[in-house]
């Protein structure tokens, strides 16, 4: 699988496959499972991550569906905030060379 633009900007470690995920979702919510599928990560690794991302308040739990608990990343949050201003800029500013590859190609 290739590698997002995100992911090469700031890393490809697990933590920041998770904060990707989870910004991309980002009005959505998650169980722990869909989280670690989903964003390439094992059980484990997600475990050690999750508690760091919750004590700084930038993931939220949002509720509960019987057993599962369902996480989010929170928007509130300054660094959350941070993040996902982060992640849009590098994906629209990718877009947007993209497209001006684009043009140029064609003008040629």
């Amino acid at each position: 699988m290739e590698k997002s633009i995100f992911l090469e900007v700031v890393g490809d470690s697990s933590t920041m496959k998770v904060l990707q995920y989870l910004i991309e979702g980002r009005d959505f919510d998650y169980t722990l499972t869909d989280i670690a599928e989903n964003a390439g990560v094992s059980w484990g690794t997600l475990h050690t991550i999750f508690p760091r991302l919750i004590k700084r308040n930038i993931v939220i739990k949002t509720r509960d569906i019987g057993r599962a608990k369902l996480y989010k990343i929170n928007i509130e949050n300054q660094i959350a905030k941070k993040l996902i201003d982060l992640y849009d800029y590098i994906i629209l500013n990718a877009l947007k060379k993209h497209q001006e590859k684009k043009v140029i190609t064609a003008v040629a």
